[in-house]
């Protein structure tokens, strides 16, 4: 239901999704199918793939030397909380998801629980923030791939950059689409996963665990941190909820299938990593790559390179959609120019969001390919990541019927959101720039326009 506070044209976009208003208790077939009868949009299956693209997302390259080495096996329980902490997030958002599919994602969120300004701020962490994330994406997976094939630093950036370059492109055919080619590429990368950890495990030694805890708790708690990238992308796929055939009933179900294959594979992977590599695990760039070569031999480095290729461009497949959809529906919200506020609606392909994101990125690209350590860079990334998510469950209290099961996992996640704020610490100081500028952008705008009126007028 529309705020008390919403102007009339507000309450109007709130609750007019993709050209249909919206009623929450239509049933999805009013919603989802063409006049022959036959659903159109995203189904479980490439539902599932987008959001396992998401969420699984390139952490899987780097994350397990990064986190063991902070926390050594310890990194095994981080992940677990991870795991566990995800469960009330991921009900939230597919709560909202499914009861207000819509191209803004938590943009609309908080529109209709706190009023244009805080969806303004959501907005630009998303969609001026978190692309920070699409380089270091880029730079793991090629890091990946010279470590392969050889080369300098010059060529890793090289091929990070050609990295970019088909996402986008698929991107361009709109998320039906990318829903699609996303089904085969996390098929081919659960099937190389499960090979490349099932020749790796035979060779993993207890004593590699311990001691467990070599850094103590402190230590788990930087891996924890660093494992949020891993476990982020729930409010990424709430922009692309509009597009599934069947809202009410896919969406959780993806939402659950994506989350216990994500938990699965982390918790393989990290402990694989630390029984087989051992304190090693801290310090190569490509753990995975270590892994293969145990368990098949140095000449099977090709199929991490696959492993690399195939997960950066899903990943990309799901954000850049995402970002393309967010950037049309800020376009209609007013919070871009309105030329961007094309191909918001359900079906629709909004390929001028795809342009300004895809400059957006290109920006970040330039700065992140020269700072040699991107740890500190994940970390803030991480952190935009946990104010997204502050914002998305604090609108999910609002918005979702009290005493209700979502209900209760918007409180809980809450907390947890909390919880990870705090670890944030400094890092949270970028989201927090990027939220003034979008308060001073809702303050300049109608400014610049009643002094245009003004002149108008005079004249």
């Amino acid at each position: 239901m529309p705020q008390p506070h919403m102007s009339r044209a507000e309450e109007r976009r709130a609750t007019d999704v993709g050209g249909l208003r919206h009623d929450e208790r239509m049933p999805d077939r009013a919603l989802d199918t063409s006049p022959g009868g036959s659903p159109k949009g995203i189904g479980l299956a490439q539902g599932t793939a987008l959001y396992v693209a998401a969420v699984l997302g390139t952490g899987i390259l780097l994350l397990p030397a990064l986190a063991a080495e902070a926390a050594g096996p310890g990194a095994i329980v981080a992940v677990v909380v991870l795991a566990v902490v995800s469960v009330p997030l991921a009900a939230t958002f597919a709560a909202l998801s499914t009861r207000h599919p819509d191209a803004g994602g938590v943009a609309t969120f908080a529109r209709r629980a706190f009023g244009p300004t805080s969806a303004r701020v959501v907005s630009y962490w998303f969609f001026f923030g978190t692309p920070i994330g699409a380089p270091i994406a880029a730079i793991m997976t090629a890091q990946y791939v010279v470590a392969i094939i050889g080369g300098s630093r010059t060529t890793v950036i090289v091929i990070a950059a050609a990295l970019v370059v088909i996402p986008v492109l698929i991107a361009v055919f709109g998320v039906r689409f990318t829903a699609w080619a996303q089904l085969g590429l996390s098929a081919a990368l659960m099937a190389i996963l499960v090979l490349a950890l099932a020749a790796a495990a035979p060779h993993t030694r207890s004593e590699n665990f311990t001691p467990f805890l070599p850094h103590g708790l402190a230590g788990v708690g930087v891996a924890i941190s660093l494992y949020v990238w891993a476990f982020a992308g729930w409010e990424a796929v709430a922009g692309i909820a509009g597009e599934f055939s069947r809202p009410r009933r896919d969406i959780p179900r993806a939402t659950a299938l994506a989350l216990a294959i994500v938990a699965v594979a982390y918790v393989a992977i990290q402990t694989v990593v630390v029984g087989v590599l051992g304190p090693a695990a801290g310090h190569g760039t490509a753990p995975l790559l270590d892994l293969v070569t145990v368990g098949l031999g140095p000449g099977w480095g090709a199929v991490v390179a696959c492993v690399a290729v195939i997960v950066v461009v899903g990943v990309f497949n799901a954000y850049i959609a995402a970002f393309s959809k967010l950037g049309a529906a800020m376009g209609r919200d007013g919070d871009l120019p309105a030329w961007f506020g094309h191909g918001f609606e359900r079906g629709g392909i909004a390929r001028r969001g795809l342009m300004l994101s895809t400059a957006v990125i290109t920006v970040y690209f330039v700065v992140v390919a020269f700072i040699p350590d991107l740890q500190p860079v994940i970390l803030v990334h991480t952190s935009i990541a946990a104010a997204i998510y502050g914002m998305g469950v604090a609108s999910a209290v609002v918005l979702l019927p009290r005493w209700s099961l979502g209900w209760w996992m918007a409180v809980v996640s809450c907390v947890l959101v909390l919880g990870l704020l705090v670890l944030a610490g400094a890092n949270l100081v970028y989201p927090a720039v990027v939220a003034v500028g979008a308060v001073l952008v809702g303050v300049i705008a109608p400014a610049r326009g009643r002094r245009t009126s003004d002149v108008a007028a005079g004249s």
